[in-house]
C-alpha cells in the first residue's frame, strides 16, 4: 500500500477522532469548528481574479518570524491579497484580526480533498511556509501545480525524522520545497547530507522582527508610576515551577528591587496562588486602578499583550519554560540589551543555545542557584551592562534574514 494512500487513511481518521474529542476538550473545539469555516469564509472573501500569496505558520512564535516578511511583502507586492493559516488555536485565536494579512484563517486538515480545495481557493502565486511545518499533501500538491514554496527559518536536528534510515516519506515531502532559508550551518549540513542542496543560511526572521521593536513607543504609565526609577526583576511567560523559585525569592530578598510576574496561566486560580504566597505588597494589572503603585514590590501582570513593553523597563529579565514545557522567547528580553535568566532546559532553542554559550543568557537549575546569580547580578551593575550588551549585539548582528529572503523571492515572483 502506497504510504500516501495510507497517510491519507489516517488523516482522516484524525479528523474524525478530533471531531470527537471537541465534545469534551474546549481547545480540540476551537481546532475543530474554526477549521470549519475556512472554506465558507474564503469562497466569502476571494475571487477567481484576485492575486494572492499564501504564508503558513504553526502557532505564535512562527507567526513573529513570519511577520517581518508579510509586511515586506505588504510593501512589496501591494495588489496581491496575503493569506496567513494557523494550525494551532493558541495562534489563530490571538492573531485572527491581525491586519498583516488580508485574511487569517485556520489550516484545513492535510487531506487530499481539502488540500486540493484550499489550493483551488486561495489559488496562491507563492507559498511560504514557516520553520517546522512540513505538510505531505499540501507540498505534494504545491509542487504538482508549480507553485513556488520556500520554506524560512528552518532549523534541522539529526533527530528528526528526516535523517533516519526509516524516515522515506517525510523527507520525500520535504523535498518538494524549492527552497529553505534556514538558520544554521548546521541546518544546511543536514540537507545537503540527504540530496536537498538549494538552501541558504538566513538566519532566524524573528531576529528582525524583535529588533524592530526598539523603533516604537515603548513607554506604559503603569510601568513608569510601579517602578519608580528602582532597580527592576521582570519575569515573564513563567509556569508554576518558574513561580515557586521566584517567590522564594522575593519573599527572602532583602535588596531593593521592584518584580514583575507576567504568568503563561492567567486563569484567575492560578493567579490566586501566585499572590496568596507572596509576602510582599503585591498588587494585580487588572485592580491597580489608580492607585498608588511606587508603594508595592511585586506587580502580577494578569493579562496579554503587554509583555514585550514591560520588558523594556527591565534591569534583569527571567524568561520562563525553562523546566518544564518549552523555553519561551528570550529574544524580547534580549533586544533591550539586558541578562536573562532561564531555566536548564534550553537545548534546541537556537539563540539561547547561543548565548548561553556567549555569556547573555544565563541558566539556572534551583532556587540556590537563582537565588545566587541575582544577588550577585543586583550588586554589580557593571555586570549587568555588560552582559546585556552581549544580547543587544547578538541581535544586531543576525538581522536581515527577511532582506535575504525578500530578494529571493523577487527572482521568483
Amino acid at each position: 500500500m502506497p504510504l500516501r494512500f495510507l497517510y491519507n487513511i489516517l488523516i482522516n481518521i484524525a479528523w474524525l477522532g478530533l471531531n470527537v474529542i471537541a465534545l469534551f476538550n474546549a481547545k480540540i473545539k476551537l481546532f475543530v469548528q474554526g477549521r470549519k469555516l475556512t472554506f465558507p469564509t474564503l469562497e466569502d472573501k476571494f475571487d477567481s481574479e484576485d492575486r494572492t500569496i499564501w504564508m503558513h505558520v504553526a502557532s505564535l512564535g512562527e507567526f513573529e518570524q513570519g511577520l517581518p516578511i508579510l509586511e515586506r511583502l505588504r510593501s512589496k507586492y501591494p495588489d496581491h491579497k496575503l493569506v496567513l493559516s494557523f494550525f494551532s488555536p493558541s495562534g489563530y485565536e490571538v492573531k485572527k484580526n491581525s491586519l498583516a494579512a488580508d485574511l487569517v484563517v485556520y489550516l484545513p486538515m492535510d487531506s487530499n480533498s481539502k488540500v486540493k480545495r484550499f489550493l483551488n481557493l486561495v489559488n496562491p502565486e507563492l507559498a511560504i511556509f514557516v520553520k517546522y511545518e512540513v505538510w505531505p499533501n499540501y507540498l505534494y500538491h504545491l509542487k504538482k501545480r508549480n507553485i513556488p514554496t520556500i520554506l524560512v527559518s528552518a532549523i534541522f536536528s539529526g533527530r528528526q525524522i528526516y535523517f533516519k534510515p526509516y524516515g522515506g516519506f517525510m523527507r520525500k515531502s520535504l523535498g518538494k520545497f524549492d527552497h529553505y532559508f534556514v538558520q544554521d550551518k548546521n541546518s544546511k549540513k543536514l540537507l545537503e547530507s540527504i540530496g536537498f542542496t538549494t538552501s541558504s543560511i538566513s538566519g532566524d526572521t524573528r531576529l528582525d522582527r524583535v529588533s524592530e521593536i526598539l523603533e516604537r513607543n515603548n513607554q506604559l504609565d503603569f510601568m513608569d508610576r510601579f517602578k519608580n526609577n528602582q532597580l527592576c526583576l521582570v519575569a515573564g511567560s513563567t509556569w508554576p515551577e518558574d513561580e515557586e523559585i521566584l517567590i522564594n525569592y522575593i519573599n527572602n530578598s532583602k535588596e531593593k528591587v521592584k518584580f514583575v510576574i507576567a504568568p503563561h496561566e492567567i486563569k484567575p486560580a492560578h493567579i490566586e496562588k501566585i499572590t496568596s504566597s507572596l509576602q510582599k505588597r503585591t498588587v494585580l494589572y487588572s485592580t491597580m486602578g489608580n492607585q498608588n503603585l511606587k508603594e508595592f514590590d511585586v506587580l502580577v501582570v494578569d493579562t496579554i499583550g503587554l509583555l514585550t513593553k514591560i520588558y523594556s523597563y527591565a534591569n534583569i529579565a527571567y524568561v520562563g519554560g525553562g523546566f518544564a514545557t518549552g523555553l519561551h522567547n528570550t529574544m524580547e528580553p534580549a533586544v533591550f540589551g539586558i541578562p536573562i535568566i532561564i531555566g536548564p532546559q534550553f537545548e534546541g532553542f537556537k539563540e539561547a543555545e547561543d548565548l548561553v554559550n556567549e555569556g547573555g543568557i544565563l541558566p539556572i537549575s534551583s532556587k540556590d542557584s537563582f537565588d545566587d546569580l541575582v544577588i550577585d547580578l543586583l550588586n554589580n551593575p557593571v555586570s549587568i551592562k555588560n552582559i546585556g550588551a552581549i544580547n543587544s549585539n547578538y541581535i544586531n548582528s543576525n538581522r536581515g534574514a527577511a532582506d535575504l529572503i525578500m530578494k529571493h523571492i523577487s527572482k521568483i515572483m
